[in-house]
């Protein structure tokens, strides 16, 4: 006898392990993986041949006329069959429906699982489900549609916050940065600059640098008559009187899309920086709206008709009978004016 071979039903011998007497050592077995892979996936004999079973289960979840041929079984399980038949609905071509049977340890009745219509390889199936904000794209809000804007929207930021100091990533920050960091004004950099040295004047300072910038170095300029075509062009496609500005909450002169234009335009019309909105990038009216507008998501509430005034206490007289002594010529009005003779 071996000493090494502990007896059957020991510690060791209970986790799990083969002995092999020719080289007298020990297998360890782990019996998770030893069960799932001598597990037989053969379909259990008696769930296989209850196709009759199977079948009257599809019919009479679908009718006789939906289900067609046994198209074969699947093994899910220890006695578990999904037995597979073809559909005859025209809706579903490619599909078939799946009768899942099972039976119980050393029981001969075979019963009913469940019962489902599924997709095979060639079957039409829908696309996956995208979010609407996902599925938003610029151009398909049409008249009346309305797109609330979430409080967090990062393309929006508050008009008045009440400080002085820049945003933290704006370029005016940088540029104080590096002014602390090197020379802090022009003082201390003329003290530092050798004695007979001038720093070198550059084109920003001349006039027409100057000029260029204010929007004067062009030779020619739009006219008024210019100016007033562009307007109407404008007003036309993106005006008070269009479809989209008629059925919209609000006008782009409150909306916080909207991108402020210079020169004497600026008193009517704007530019569009909505994304998702008709006119993106394109001249609007400060008139024009959509549902695009940037506080959409709070529309007001529409006040009630003022009820009407009835007035109970005073009398109006009203004559029943027209006076015969007067006619319809009077005084005031002479009979020439009124082509009487």
């Amino acid at each position: 006898m071996d000493v090494r071979r502990p007896p059957v039903g020991s510690a060791r011998h209970a986790i799990g392990s083969r002995w092999h007497d020719r080289d007298k050592s020990w297998e360890r077995i782990d019996p998770v993986m030893s069960a799932a892979t001598t597990r037989s996936r053969t379909p259990d004999r008696l769930c296989a041949e209850a196709v009759d079973f199977a079948r009257a289960a599809a019919v009479e979840a679908a009718g006789a006329a939906a289900v067609g041929e046994h198209l074969g079984v699947d093994a899910d399980g220890e006695r578990v069959v999904t037995h597979y038949f073809a559909t005859r609905e025209w809706a579903y071509r490619g599909w078939r429906w799946a009768v899942t049977v099972t039976r119980a340890s050393r029981s001969k009745q075979v019963t009913l699982d469940e019962t489902v219509l599924l997709p095979g390889t060639d079957a039409l199936v829908a696309p996956q489900w995208v979010p609407w904000s996902e599925r938003l794209r610029p151009g398909d809000m049409g008249p009346g549609d309305l797109l609330p804007t979430d409080e967090d929207d990062l393309r929006l930021e508050p008009g008045w916050t009440g400080a002085d100091e820049p945003a933290p990533n704006s370029a005016l920050v940088a540029a104080a940065e590096d002014l602390v960091g090197g020379v802090a004004s022009a003082e201390e950099a003329a003290a530092e600059a050798p004695s007979g040295e001038l720093a070198t004047p550059t084109a920003r300072g001349a006039i027409a640098a100057v000029a260029e910038e204010l929007g004067l170095g062009r030779a020619r300029v739009l006219s008024r008559f210019g100016l007033h075509l562009a307007a109407d062009r404008w007003e036309k496609d993106y005006g008070a009187h269009t479809p989209m500005a008629l059925a919209a909450p609000a006008s782009c002169a409150t909306c916080g899309f909207l991108v402020p234009v210079a020169g004497t335009l600026s008193q009517t019309f704007g530019i569009c920086a909505n994304e998702f909105g008709p006119a993106d990038g394109r001249v609007v009216a400060l008139d024009y709206g959509c549902g695009g507008h940037s506080e959409a998501a709070v529309v007001p509430t529409p006040q009630p008709p003022t009820p009407p005034v009835l007035d109970e206490f005073t009398v109006e007289a009203m004559p029943l009978h027209p006076d015969p002594h007067r006619g319809s010529v009077t005084e005031t009005d002479p009979a020439e004016e009124l082509g009487h003779s």
